[in-house]
């Protein structure tokens, strides 16, 4: 049910009010005024001092109702959905925690007002999920308050947002329809000491979790084309690489398995990762005791907060790097800056398995071009984005890789190698050809350019010839990935990370300094701006170094992190790297070497995602 009005209210107008005399808000992003909003911390919503979310998204209103009404607040959550597997909400007058249960679409426990209807990552909701608070239930409908779908006045004397369909099944079932096309309800969360007909959060069995190695038979399929060079991409790859995937021959028919329910712990931990590594930014930027820890040009500051006020939702893309187990998930790191390997997940091992017909499981990396042409058109750049890389063969596909997603979405691109032949005009940068940069996606890290500030001490724009920082600081070029990324990506967040989330399950214990725990249980010393495996040293319990890298990041601060070690198979230590776009799980590959460090040259074998049956069939267990 839509209401009657369809005029689009400013974002903040309050569109009417809940039971409880809670008021629901437009949340037109497109109509905010940036002098009320200027930057992302004006979007937090409180109540009390206490943080509901960000204004006027659905989980902020479902918290704020509960707070006002029966004053209990429930954790934060990087997904809408994600509510659906909270167990317990926080009263706030002793800080008791009290049982919430879950009830799937259908359940013979019906929702009842001020329970949570949760939708899934669907559809209308897809990638977040959604929630509204119930506040009327019926045999044939349900009307709850939300915020975040229809930005429209209520009209006078309504206490309800939308109604939806809901009808009562042979076994007594409660079944509500959604609505939208694609959308789909998980089902409702509510506070109650009473769990008769709550769906069981059960934990993913680790067993499921541990890569496996299999074999296509080998009928000489390698020895013919099977790069798709038609595109860009695959042609430049073929150019330097030729039609192979691995370096050694030995493995050329040979791919990667992970479980269904293994992907979907890497999914979930994406997603809720992606979360937190944003907080820590944010708390990062707020103490500059801590920023101070990252060893960014001080000059470089008032950049990196602004960047974060003005533009933290500009992030396209980045990479984690986990080990994957029986012993569970961990991440390493967060590649929130300069990620690589986009190609080879989003394209090659695709090629691979349609080359060598590899009808088992499913490609990890189908959507990743969809997604970041999604990302980039929701840019809404105007003119010419300008590609710049360095002269270098990877990050020459993974423009190409990278350039295709952008004119899938729309977006005029340039290609621009090295900054030979860019100069200053009239205080504007201008491409060899003439044309003005004003966009620019980099390959380039952001360290680059701090180095580059740190050996100079010219300011910008002082040489007719650019450099680096001159371009990528330039304050009317917009840079993709925004100059706050250097915070997540660098390894420095990864103590701050533990100190705000101790003891998270898909966290490493990371510190500054050396401490009695790490020795006890083995460490590795890493650089805090360190690539490609560059400078690690591995240290087990008896303090003998299992494995020492060198490199150009030698002089850099360290960090220390709790050793977990790949998991190992025919000789092969693999690493399992998720893509994020816009935030949200888009993809997966892995990354094999013999070393117990993944480096540069380590090889991306082809992985498939089979199903939970058929991993067991190919493990034998």
């Amino acid at each position: 049910m839509k209401s009657p009005r369809s005029r689009v209210e400013k974002f903040g107008t309050v569109l009417g009010v809940a039971p409880g005399n809670v008021a629901v808000y437009s949340s037109d992003y497109d109509s905010a005024e940036k002098s009320d909003y200027p930057d992302r911390r004006a979007y937090r919503s409180y109540v009390d001092g206490i943080f509901m979310g960000y204004k006027w998204q659905c989980v902020e209103l479902a918290r704020r109702w509960f707070y006002v009404n029966r004053q209990l607040v429930f954790d934060d959550v990087p997904m809408a959905y994600d509510i659906f597997r909270l167990r317990t909400i926080r009263r706030v007058s002793d800080d008791r925690p009290l049982p919430l249960y879950s009830f799937k679409n259908g359940s013979r426990r019906r929702p009842e007002a001020g329970s949570l209807l949760i939708w899934d990552a669907e559809g209308e909701f897809g990638i977040t999920g959604h929630v509204a608070v119930v506040t009327e239930v019926h045999d044939n409908y349900i009307r709850f308050v939300e915020q975040n779908v229809e930005n429209t006045l209520w009209p006078e004397e309504r206490t309800f947002s939308r109604q939806l369909q809901a009808s009562i099944a042979a076994d007594g079932g409660y079944c509500i329809e959604p609505c939208f096309e694609g959308a789909s309800i998980l089902g409702w969360v509510i506070q109650s000491a009473d769990d008769t007909f709550a769906e069981p959060v059960a934990e993913p069995d680790t067993a499921l979790f541990s890569p496996l190695i299999a074999s296509l038979e080998d009928t000489g399929q390698g020895g013919s084309p099977w790069v798709d060079t038609t595109r860009p991409a695959g042609k430049a790859y073929v150019s330097t690489y030729g039609h192979v995937m691995v370096s050694d021959s030995v493995n050329t028919c040979k791919y990667v398995c992970l479980s269904e329910t293994a992907c979907a712990q890497l999914k979930r931990a994406t997603n809720e990762l992606h979360h937190l590594f944003m907080r820590a930014t944010d708390h990062v930027l707020q103490d500059d005791r801590l920023l101070r820890k990252f060893n960014i040009p001080v000059t470089i500051w008032p950049d990196i907060k602004a960047s974060w006020n003005q533009r933290n939702s500009s992030m396209i893309t980045g990479r984690f790097d986990f080990s994957i187990s029986e012993m569970g998930l961990k991440a390493y790191e967060y590649n929130a800056d300069s990620a690589s390997c986009y190609f080879e997940a989003g394209q090659l091992q695709s090629d691979w398995a349609g080359h060598f017909r590899c009808r088992i499981g499913r490609d990890p990396g189908s959507d990743i071009l969809q997604n970041l042409a999604r990302a980039w058109k929701a840019q809404k750049i105007n003119g010419i984005l300008h590609i710049m890389q360095d002269v270098d063969v990877e990050e020459t596909y993974h423009a190409l890789f990278m350039k295709s997603a952008m004119e899938d979405g729309g977006l005029a691109v340039k290609v621009l190698n090295g900054v030979a032949g860019i100069r200053c005009s009239n205080g504007q940068i201008i491409d060899p050809d003439g044309i003005p940069i004003k966009h620019v996606w980099k390959t380039w890290a952001w360290e680059t350019v701090f180095e580059q500030i740190r050996k100079e001490t010219t300011g910008p724009l002082e040489r007719n010839a650019p450099g680096l920082a001159d371009i990528l600081l330039h304050p009317e070029i917009q840079v993709f990935e925004p100059l706050w990324t250097a915070i997540p990506s660098n390894k420095a967040i990864l103590p701050v990370m533990w100190e705000l989330f101790p003891d998270h399950p898909y966290l490493l214990d990371s510190q500054f300094e050396l401490t009695k725990n790490l020795r006890s249980s083995g460490y590795v010393k890493k650089p805090i701006v360190g690539r490609s495996g560059e400078n690690i040293a591995i240290i087990d319990t008896d303090e003998l170094i299992l494995r020492k890298t060198d490199g150009r990041f030698g002089t850099h601060k360290r960090i220390y992190q709790r050793f977990c070690p790949l998991s190992q198979v025919e000789q092969m230590n693999i690493q399992v790297c998720t893509f994020s776009v816009q935030g949200s799980y888009s993809g997966v590959c892995v990354r094999v070497d013999p070393s117990l460090v993944i480096k540069g040259e380590s090889d991306v074998m082809p992985l498939r995602i089979v199903s939970d049956e058929e991993y067991h069939k190919i493990s034998g267990s």
